[in-house]
């Protein structure tokens, strides 16, 4: 079927409840980044553009060279918005074919993209950014796994580091796990980055109250 009849967000979950049956969380984010590069999918949360938040962020926040990384890039936009603010930038996907378009979109890029998994990742990462970036990756993971992955980005952060969180809002106390991706995230599971020595220090409801941002530092 051509991509532009396909209903991306139905398409997801259909690939995503595949890879859960078989126990493998991330094990549809290849195919429909795959799918996606030979014009067979669609992805739901690709706009083309920088997060707004981040944008706004980086707009006040220049890097002056500090090392920044990127959590499940995607196709760059927050990535290559850090490199042009200054920031020294490492970003990475869990999808090969991520990384492939990505280099594709951007042949001239100043960033390292590679492949890695938020759930496994290289333990020279382990306290070593200024400023790490969490935008809706950690929730499009089902929370069997969720903790794991909110302890690998806080496990990033270097001493006197930032880390910046965006995610879907989850207004029900008792989430349906049959529904996703996206698992959006509760105030506790924001509130949960705060661990090992990070500390929340901002945590607000933007867009409507649809969406959280917060920030979080590591005690020096």
């Amino acid at each position: 079927m051509p991509a532009d009849r396909i209903d991306p967000d139905e398409d997801t979950r259909r690939r995503a409840g595949h890879a859960l049956a078989a126990g493998d969380p991330t094990g549809w984010f290849e195919p429909l980044y795959a799918a996606a590069e030979a014009g067979d999918a669609v992805l739901p949360w690709y706009r083309g553009e920088p997060c707004p938040e981040l944008a706004a962020w980086a707009r006040d926040h220049p890097g002056e060279g500090r090392r920044a990384l990127v959590v499940g890039c995607g196709m760059g936009d927050d990535a290559e918005l850090l490199a042009e603010t200054g920031y020294d930038t490492e970003a990475f996907d869990v999808s090969p074919s991520a990384i492939k378009a990505v280099l594709d979109r951007f042949p001239d890029t100043r960033v390292a993209y590679r492949t890695a998994d938020l759930l496994d990742p290289p333990a020279e990462w382990r306290h070593a950014f200024d400023l790490v970036v969490e935008i809706l990756t950690v929730q499009s993971l089902p929370r069997t796994v969720r903790a794991t992955a909110i302890g690998s980005v806080s496990g990033f952060l270097a001493p006197d580091g930032l880390a910046l969180v965006g995610a879907v809002v989850e207004e029900s106390p008792a989430p349906d796990e049959r529904e996703g991706p996206p698992w959006p995230l509760t105030r506790a599971e924001v509130e949960s980055f705060a661990r090992d020595g990070v500390t929340l220090t901002r945590l607000d409801r933007v867009r409507d109250g649809r969406r959280w941002w917060a920030e979080l530092t590591r005690e020096a």
